[in-house]
């Protein structure tokens, strides 16, 4: 990338800024455009909600700001007010986003590996594309397409508790592969609107349904909400994703150990893993001051009481079916439902290619960039029906442009404006890929037929890969993990 344009040079120099004479930077810093604020009197008053502000104190927050409103530059003259005026310090950003180090590749610094983009061009991609998101027609539609998805929402939790009664209760009535088939099926849907749900405001009764995005059993939404809709979107494909890294700890395990290991590190978080994670961040937010993260308890607590409410219901589940004699039913519907689900985790973005394999990103249009980085994705072939069944991916690519939007529906109605504009932009749009035909077969060539990482590093050959004694220390240890809640994500 040449340096003779005035604002490439002034991004560059924003990478290490100098440090200027006067007192030391406070900790109550996010950083905007390379400048500093103190936004701790925001948290409790942000309409977003207070988890948004509250969690990305102390990290560059200019791509999610500008990705996650409609109107970017009116929110950057609002936080003018909280400015410190000063430029951003080095000092000022946690190096691995509060976030645990497991995460993020060896050496990784959010300071300097944090990407910079641009949102005040008026003749880029996203501006010309919320532009015609304001006309009145397409407005009232996304509106009323917002409301019908959390229809079908509604329905598909009655039909949710209806399967697993009449199994329980009446066992002729829901033979075990129609149980199985219609909780594998129900889950996913209800971990596709959880999906959206993370991505709308974080008020009200949302805070509870946020956590719809655990019924598939892969993570935990209240971690996720923050790995997914902070790191994840606004960052694609950078070292900031941390999605990227969902596999990492998995790819440890002997190929052929693989599948039983990680379920039942996996089965360990649904009994006891989550649960502890939750203990610790109820732990951390009481260390870092209930003020500092949710502004008052009463923003705080709907999110404590949906999430354990939600762990506490699986693991409630579990327990019903094996007082009612019916373990294996529960035990089948568990393990197809985590493995399809992790699949689809990553369907959508190609997390298994290697780094010099990607696209380059486009610093100039981040949102030409996440066009660029993601693609949409089908199961049966109809969008409306594979927006639950593929957890909300269908519409990937408009999602990763208008991460704001409040239901896949939403997004599918926009796709045409989207892809109008982005082909003015000369950005092709590749059809859908099929995750039966395409993605999933990839994925198990590349997550679950590849040698361990410990094999590759020290050329172990077949043999040895499963049965070395720190192989199956590790193996061991994974599973352990599982039920102290080690490796959620």
């Amino acid at each position: 990338m040449t340096t003779d344009r005035p604002d490439v040079q002034e991004r560059e120099e924003f990478s290490r800024p100098p440090i200027p004479d006067g007192p030391p930077p406070v900790s109550n810093v996010w950083i905007y455009n390379g400048k500093a604020y103190d936004l701790s009197d925001w948290i409790s008053k942000h309409p977003g909600g207070e988890f948004f502000i509250g969690r990305t104190k102390n990290r560059d927050i200019t791509s999610i700001i500008g990705s996650y409103h409609r109107e970017p530059e009116r929110i950057a003259r609002m936080l003018e007010r909280y400015s410190l005026d000063r430029q951003a310090l080095p000092e000022d950003i946690h190096p691995k986003n509060n976030a645990p180090d497991f995460l993020f590749t060896e050496g990784f610094d959010s300071w300097t590996h944090t990407p910079k983009y641009r949102f005040d061009d008026e003749n880029d991609l996203l501006h010309k594309i919320k532009a015609r998101l304001k006309e009145p027609k397409l407005a009232a539609r996304l509106n009323r397409m917002d409301k019908l998805f959390n229809i079908v929402a509604v329905l598909l939790t009655i039909a949710y508790f209806a399967v697993e009664g009449l199994r329980l209760f009446e066992r002729s009535w829901m033979p075990l592969p129609v149980f199985v088939i219609a909780m594998v099926l129900l889950r996913s849907s209800l971990a596709g609107f959880g999906h959206y749900g993370i991505h709308r405001a974080q008020k009200g009764l949302n805070k509870y349904f946020t956590n719809a995005f655990d019924f598939n059993y892969v993570a935990l939404s209240f971690v996720t909400a923050d790995g997914h809709a902070l790191l994840h979107h606004p960052h694609t494909q950078s070292e900031v994703d941390i999605k990227k890294n969902v596999f990492t700890m998995m790819m440890r395990i002997p190929r052929v150990y693989r599948i039983p290991v990680h379920t039942v590190h996996k089965f360990g978080h649904t009994i006891t893993g989550m649960t502890i994670r939750l203990l610790d961040v109820c732990r951390l937010t009481r260390k870092v001051g209930i003020k500092d993260m949710y502004g008052t308890w009463g923003g705080a607590l709907p999110h404590f009481i949906g999430s354990f409410a939600v762990r506490f219901l699986l693991l409630g589940e579990l327990i019903a079916f094996v007082l009612a004699g019916d373990f294996w039913a529960w035990a089948l519907q568990f393990v197809i439902t985590l493995w399809i689900s992790t699949f689809l985790v990553v369907a959508s973005h190609d997390f298994e290619e290697e780094a010099g394999e990607l696209p380059e990103p486009d610093t100039e249009d981040w949102a030409v960039n996440q066009l660029e980085q993601a693609y949409d994705l089908k199961v049966v072939g109809n969008r409306y029906l594979d927006c639950f069944l593929s957890a909300g991916l269908s519409s990937h690519r408009v999602h990763h442009v208008l991460p704001f939007q409040r239901s896949g529906f939403a997004n599918i109605t926009t796709e045409d404006v989207v892809r109008e504009e982005a082909a003015k932009f000369g950005v092709e749009w590749i059809p859908a890929k099929s995750f039966f035909t395409d993605r999933f077969p990839k994925q198990v060539h590349t997550y679950l037929l590849a040698p361990s990482r410990d094999a590759q590093e020290r050329n172990w050959g077949f043999v040895r890969e499963h049965v070395a004694p720190d192989a199956l220390k590790t193996c061991a240890v994974y599973m352990v993990q599982g039920f102290t809640g080690i490796g959620t994500v």
